[in-house]
């Protein structure tokens, strides 16, 4: 990137894929925890960057994160059936597993969804912002988001929010108030790569050795 040529051709580059709509590739993104309180932010610092590989194909899109301190998690969403599964490893929990029936109007009650007036260019893609308020159960959330709509995949953070809001997220910033104790997380898309990916990666049968986990 430091010759001047080189680093032409890939801002072209960049621009010419984000005029395409992607709809099979993978994703690389990280997310950034951090928090007032001592303890927690102690433990964020242990944990340090997760790093988030999604793959998507049509109506199909699996996340995967592995961390030495958190352990393993994927989650698979397919959009047609309205279904995601969950699995989880986790040095404390073990391995579980939970099913999930994704609502075609889902109960948005207690979230509030504004489409801001700002943009972001990320990765060539241009990005508009979404402003989220969520009070519930004592916990109250505020969420700063970009989104593209030129990669067709789904996101589980945001998949239950309805028609309000539209687009993958490119960035969000997630500020979080329980009890009095502030936490703060940060997503970020890091690299969009446009490449085939196998139908065995949404298979959404629970793998051998997990155990089902009510109410996740």
């Amino acid at each position: 990137m430091k010759k001047l040529v080189f680093l032409l051709v890939a801002t072209f580059s960049l621009s010419m894929v984000a005029q395409e709509k992607l709809t099979e590739g993978v994703i690389d993104s990280k997310m950034t925890m951090s928090s007032d309180n001592e303890q927690m932010k102690a433990q964020f610092e242990m944990i340090g960057d997760i790093a988030i590989k999604t793959y998507f194909k049509g109506d199909k899109t699996r996340s995967e994160t592995n961390n030495p301190m958190s352990g393993e998690s994927v989650s698979i969403i397919d959009t047609q059936a309205k279904k995601m599964l969950t699995l989880l490893n986790n040095p404390m929990m073990g391995k579980k597993y939970s099913e999930t029936e994704i609502e075609a109007n889902p109960d948005t009650s207690g979230i509030t969804i504004t489409k801001g007036e700002g943009t972001k260019t990320i990765l060539g893609y241009t990005c508009n912002e979404y402003n989220v308020a969520m009070d519930q159960q004592g916990v109250t959330m505020t969420m700063d988001i970009y989104t593209t709509e030129a990669i067709e995949a789904s996101n589980q953070q945001t998949v239950e929010f309805g028609e309000d809001f539209k687009g993958f997220p490119l960035l969000m910033t997630i500020n979080v108030n329980q009890s009095g104790m502030q936490m703060k997380m940060t997503y970020e898309v890091t690299g969009v790569n446009k490449e085939s990916v196998s139908d065995d990666k949404f298979d959404m049968t629970p793998p051998e050795g997990y155990e089902k986990m009510e109410g996740m």
